[in-house]
């Protein structure tokens, strides 16, 4: 049994957009075919025409990035970033880790086969964004990897149901920038009431201004606060993608937020 992490960029999003680029298409012929000359033939055709080619360049660059973020293309893109945050997660012997928003239980299982002593959750709404992604694959993956000390809760970020100071270590992968409705930095500050005194965090996710404000003060406060080695980590530097891969993608700010409580 071969475990199934899907990917980033769903399927089906393909198949919509190659759908979307073909009818734009037939539509233009077909209004070139049936209008009467004159200008309102010429704008109606240029615009499905112009609609279409756009359609077609998003295609093909989504179609790169899931080539790229596939665990069985030859980048690999995704298996890069979800070893490369495991090896952050520092977790003590028979410690306690959550990892929020575990999607396809990726992360969860690669943070547990690195600490076998520790009992790792994955926590995640799966909601209908992410509609191939569920409890059941997470489990289906952590049995075809051999993995026993994991467990797959259903939560929400926004609110995890867990007492303060419950975990070692807690880790999350590109999930913040997706939620909305709630200031991103009192996201993390939901996930770090959770760690215990002397245990650490290691959240990768895209930290631009217009998604979290200003990472340094928030940094400077966890400081203030007590939080050590509190530092932001650039991973598009080679350590996990190239700068060029993170533009590409759509990935530019992606670092990890990390530190000490």
């Amino acid at each position: 049994m071969k475990p199934d992490y899907r990917n980033w960029v769903p399927k089906t999003m393909l198949y919509a957009l190659a759908a979307s680029a073909v009818l734009t298409y037939v539509i233009s012929f077909f209004l070139w075919q049936w209008l009467r000359p004159g200008s309102m033939k010429t704008a109606s055709v240029l615009f499905f025409l112009a609609a279409a080619v756009v359609l077609t360049g998003v295609f093909f660059w989504m179609a790169g990035m899931y080539r790229a973020f596939s665990y069985d293309g030859t980048r690999r893109l995704s298996k890069d970033i979800i070893e490369g945050l495991a090896e952050y997660v520092e977790v003590p012997k028979n410690g306690l880790v959550l990892d929020v928003g575990c999607g396809s239980g990726a992360l969860t299982i690669a943070v547990a086969k690195r600490n076998p002593t520790a009992h790792v959750i994955g926590v995640d709404r799966w909601g209908k964004e992410y509609g191939s992604f569920s409890k059941q694959l997470c489990e289906n993956n952590a049995k075809a990897e051999g993995v026993a000390n994991v467990q797959f809760i259903k939560g929400d970020a926004a609110g995890l149901d867990f007492p303060d100071e419950r975990f070692d270590a807690v880790t999350s992968n590109y999930v913040y920038h997706n939620i909305t409705g709630m200031p991103r930095q009192e996201l993390l500050l939901e996930t770090l009431r959770l760690v215990k005194q002397g245990g650490t965090f290691a959240i990768h996710d895209i930290f631009s201004r217009g998604k979290y404000g200003d990472m340094q003060s928030f940094m400077n406060m966890l400081r203030a606060e007590g939080y050590e080695d509190v530092q932001k980590i650039d991973t598009t530097d080679g350590s996990f993608m190239t700068k060029k891969e993170a533009t590409r993608y759509c990935l530019r700010h992606s670092a990890i937020l990390y530190g000490k409580k």
